[in-house]
């Protein structure tokens, strides 16, 4: 089998706690080389046991021996590099929020597209076998016809020096985690929201959201809630409401942190209430699935369309804040 020569654009956590390991795991990818501003990514790299450590962003893009780079730069930097690699002829797997906005996306879709590279938002999330086992539920008719989402997703930030805080490079608990709510809301339901609408507490320091709250209404009559905060404990689940039961998925965006990666799903109607345990490692098919599509060059399936329906809902989210009032989509 053939496998992917990954290159790493950043030592951030995500990448060294999460996704290195997740390509080391992976059956088709491989992590040669890490690039940092400065020397950190060469301590890095030796206690990963990467091959190869870069003191710069360009020099590891320039290596010839790099198939695709993945991107967990702050947001602000995202587009910035995601064209850059895309210059060099690498495949991009970028964190989320890939863009600021929808503008930025757009710009660069058509990058990659113009370089012909693969490029997808890390929404590792959606790969775990839950969520598909959920969309199962829902088609077999088990809690009737849905008519009501909620989705949430919180911890505490208490650490001022966070870059979660930082206006100027894409803070904001909307960003961070409120975008794992709208995205699985869309997802789930498979339906793009009519109406989009937000509201939020403004960090009096930083000028970041800290706390978002807010409502998405689909043209099939269906309604959504969804929270996002830095302000209040640990939570990350999502409810589906029909007209005959209800589906509750617990470990909804991080069942990576239990035991197996094992999210729960519990279905409950009038015939009782059942707990469904499904494991998975979500960061492994994610950069697998990414792999994949780049080894036999076919479109992943979160393709670029996708990324840039959910990019529309994040900026409806923030104008509504922003203005006050409810958004409508076209």
């Amino acid at each position: 089998m053939k496998r992917l020569k990954w290159g790493i654009l950043s030592t951030a956590n995500i990448g060294q706690e999460q996704v290195i390991p997740a390509i080391m795991r992976s059956e088709n990818g491989t992590v040669e080389a890490i690039a940092s501003r400065g020397k950190k990514a060469v301590s890095v790299a030796e206690r990963l046991e990467i091959p190869k450590a870069y003191t710069s962003y360009e020099e590891l893009l320039k290596d010839p021996n790099i198939d695709a780079v993945y991107i967990p730069l702050p947001n602000g930097l995202h587009k910035q590099w995601v064209i850059e690699a895309a210059k060099h002829g690498k495949h991009v797997l970028c964190e989320k929020p890939a863009a600021l906005n929808y503008n930025e996306l757009k710009e660069m879709i058509d990058a990659c597209k113009e370089h012909s590279v693969r490029f997808m938002e890390a929404f590792m999330y959606q790969f775990h076998p839950q969520h598909e086992l959920v969309k199962e539920i829902i088609a077999s008719g088990r809690i009737g016809d849905v008519s009501f989402m909620r989705a949430s997703f919180s911890f505490v930030l208490d650490d001022d020096s966070n870059i979660r805080l930082d206006s100027d490079l894409g803070g904001g608990s909307l960003y961070d985690i409120g975008s794992y709510t709208l995205h699985s809301i869309c997802n789930l339901l498979n339906e793009q929201p009519t109406a989009v609408y937000a509201n939020a507490r403004i960090h009096p320091k930083y000028s970041v959201d800290t706390t978002v709250a807010g409502i998405l209404s689909f043209g099939n009559g269906v309604q959504a809630s969804f929270d996002c905060s830095f302000d209040v404990t640990d939570r990350q689940a999502y409810q589906i409401v029909g007209s005959e039961g209800t589906i509750d998925v617990l470990s909804a965006y991080r069942p990576d942190i239990n035991e197996n990666g094992e999210g729960q799903i519990i279905i409950t109607n009038a015939t009782g209430k059942e707990t469904v345990g499904v494991a998975g490692d979500q960061y492994k098919l994610q950069v697998e699935h990414f792999a994949n599509a780049i080894i036999e060059d076919k479109e992943p399936s979160y393709s670029n369309e996708k990324m840039l329906q959910n990019m529309k809902v994040l900026d409806a989210a923030y104008q509504s804040i922003k203005e006050g009032k409810c958004v409508e989509l076209s």
